[in-house]
């Protein structure tokens, strides 16, 4: 029975109160790796190409304010392509350089929780506030959002240090442009509870340059 609760005791107060770190939040740099820049049509096709610069922004004021950074990869063992790690190409992009003391954790699921241990290393942090932001923004950043609310967390989304490409036409489905598809996520994930959208400047104070 926590103290506070409807069931606790009024004035109750837990034993090991004062060893109980306080909550924490941590900054996910999702897929921010080096596997997307081989598709240099799709790279140059980037719908925001400031991606890296916000996210630099933010791993500064992460560190800055003493919240945890946590690099993910994608992986896609056996597969011969950009996101085989034989490759070499799933790392972290060259401009980065975690710290020892950041985690780094490999992911084979589109998410970043249900194939790794993401969710007891964030527990283990006392983290209960998520900021995510990387590579793609439909796919594996807002995918891990989803998750993440499911999992309790709070959730801040930075949608613009985040990016993606475009759709072409396929059967069945029609094409839909990068810009357009961040702009479709961050009001799904909003307007549905999902997450808070900010912008970087909002997270970490500094006014974007146009």
């Amino acid at each position: 029975m926590l103290a506070g609760s409807p069931l606790a005791a009024p004035g109750a107060v837990r034993e090991d109160a004062d060893m109980t770190q306080p909550s924490r939040a941590a900054l996910l740099v999702i897929d921010a790796q080096e596997s997307f820049r081989q598709r240099t049509e799709e790279w140059a096709a980037t719908a925001n190409p400031r991606v890296l610069h916000n996210i630099a922004m933010l791993v500064d004021r992460a560190r800055t304010d003493g919240d945890l950074v946590v690099w993910v990869t994608h992986s896609e063992p056996g597969t011969g392509g950009v996101f085989d790690p034989e490759q070499g190409f799933v790392r972290v992009v060259s401009e980065f350089e975690p710290l020892p003391e950041e985690l780094q954790v490999m992911k084979t699921t589109v998410n970043a929780f249900t194939s790794t241990d993401l969710q007891s290393r964030l527990a283990e942090q006392s983290v209960e506030r998520l900021v995510i932001c990387g590579i793609r923004t439909e796919q594996c950043c807002e995918t891990t959002a989803r998750v993440a609310s499911d999992l309790g967390f709070a959730v801040e989304f930075v949608t613009d240090a985040t990016t993606t490409s475009p759709i072409a036409a396929g059967d069945g489905y029609g094409a839909v442009s990068g810009e357009d598809i961040m702009r479709r996520t961050e009001s799904i994930l909003a307007a549905r509870g999902f997450a808070r959208v900010v912008t970087t400047a909002e997270r970490t104070g500094v006014a974007a340059v146009v």
